[in-house]
């Protein structure tokens, strides 16, 4: 039989090939231990031969299952979605599950778009990247039937499956560290000011209150992060109150940047200024001195949300409800 040169190879294509019928092809393929090894290796090869291609959609279709998951993050670069994406993926890899990715740039507008889309093409679940969407987005993931995370923060009114850390309670921990170590002039530098880098400036804030010390010394910037920014940012501080002792970035990319930007300036960390960031990135072991941070279990939370799925996928049933993995206050070498 020559091969095909155009058109999608069919499971009828196989068995013409082998000389069996299309039923005994789709069970070798999908239950290949009801097939005698001999014929399942013949049925592989002219597979393999005529360079077929599953049908995942019609499987689905007949199944019910898509055997994928959707995960909506707003950056493709930055590690912390990184780090969970690969905790998700192991998981679920195992248990025949495909991950899908979805970009939404840090916009609950492209957070809607992409949950009506990949709603619409039949996904088993969804995990999403914080607690905030719009109306729209809660009413179809509330009626869509399927297993929904959100993850990275926590909410007292989660939409099903919660799974994070308390960002707040983290960024007051941090604070108090510096309380703790001596320091009262405390500023707080944020960049993109995204949902949870609000929920740290509020532990920030909270922290000094309750110490009741100012709240004054907070320079934010709606731009994204960047080491360059975290240096601009802490010269324009500087600038502004130069008799600042401490500062916490929202995160390490911009402690980084300001701990480069206090080098350039020849300001000694920790001694004329100490400096924390957030989330524990590779960056703050490889500075000089190691930054200080909140690390974060981003693989993880990943790992958990994976076997949370799993468990709904399963016919297990569960509540609506949070889990908190918690965090680590890790001083390193800036601060004093």
């Amino acid at each position: 039989m020559p091969r095909r040169t155009s058109g999608r190879v069919t499971l009828q294509d196989i068995a013409d090939r082998v000389g069996v019928t299309k039923i005994t092809v789709s069970r070798a393929l999908r239950e290949p231990q009801r097939v005698s090894l001999p014929l399942r290796l013949r049925i592989e090869a002219a597979s393999a031969e005529l360079g077929y291609i599953p049908n995942h959609a019609a499987g689905a279709l007949a199944s019910g299952r898509s055997h994928s998951v959707a995960l909506l993050i707003p950056s493709l670069s930055n590690a912390v979605f990184s780090d969970i994406q690969r905790g998700i993926e192991e998981g679920l890899r195992a248990a025949g599950y495909q991950l899908l990715i979805g970009h939404t740039g840090y916009s609950i507008l492209e957070e809607e778009r992409l949950i009506d889309t990949y709603l619409g093409y039949g996904v088993d679940g969804l995990v999403l990247s914080g607690t905030r969407h719009t109306e729209h987005a809660e009413r179809l993931l509330r009626r869509a039937g399927v297993p929904v995370v959100e993850t990275l923060e926590l909410t007292p009114a989660p939409l099903d499956i919660n799974v994070g850390l308390d960002q707040t309670a983290a960024g007051r921990a941090l604070t108090e560290t510096f309380i703790a170590r001596g320091y009262r002039r405390i500023g707080f530098l944020g960049a993109r000011m995204d949902h949870r880098a609000q929920l740290r400036m509020a532990g920030w804030e909270a922290a000094l209150r309750a110490a009741d010390l100012s709240t004054e010394y907070c320079l934010t910037t709606p731009q994204p992060s960047s080491y360059r920014l975290g240096g601009e940012m802490l010269g324009s501080m500087l600038q502004r109150w130069p008799a600042l002792e401490a500062v916490f970035c929202c995160n390490d990319d911009l402690a980084a940047g300001a701990l480069f930007e206090c080098q350039r300036r020849r300001l000694a960390v920790p001694d004329a200024l100490a400096l924390a960031g957030f989330n524990g990135l590779d960056i703050v072991e490889a500075t000089t001195p190691p930054l200080a941070t909140v690390v974060t279990p981003r693989r993880r939370i990943g790992e958990v949300i994976a076997e949370r799925l799993l468990a709904r996928l399963g016919g297990q049933p569960c509540r609506p409800h949070s889990e908190d993995l918690g965090f680590e206050v890790r001083c390193g070498g800036s601060i004093g």
